[in-house]
């Protein structure tokens, strides 16, 4: 997973993981492998997020152009944070 998400930490990826199985998002199985592995999968409530997250992303790439003039709007107006 960590492999697929770049520019994520182990601790991120990790503390993003456990926040998902304690809200009951996912389950975590430990695989009796050597070394041992970690599977995640689902749980129904997970699964019913895909719907709502499909129509955020679909809305996301339709005003794509808008968020972006917005951002640069901002950015000509708004000093950049120091560091």
């Amino acid at each position: 997973m960590k492999r697929r998400l770049e520019g994520v930490t182990q601790r991120v990826l990790t503390q993003t993981l456990r926040r998902l199985e304690r809200n009951g998002m996912i389950v975590r199985r430990v695989l009796a492998t050597s070394p041992v592995g970690v599977e995640y999968s689902r749980t129904p409530l997970g699964e019913s997020l895909q719907e709502p997250f499909d129509r955020l992303y679909a809305w996301t790439v339709a005003n794509a152009d808008e968020i972006q003039a917005c951002q640069m709007d901002y950015d000509r107006r708004e000093p950049a944070p120091n560091p």
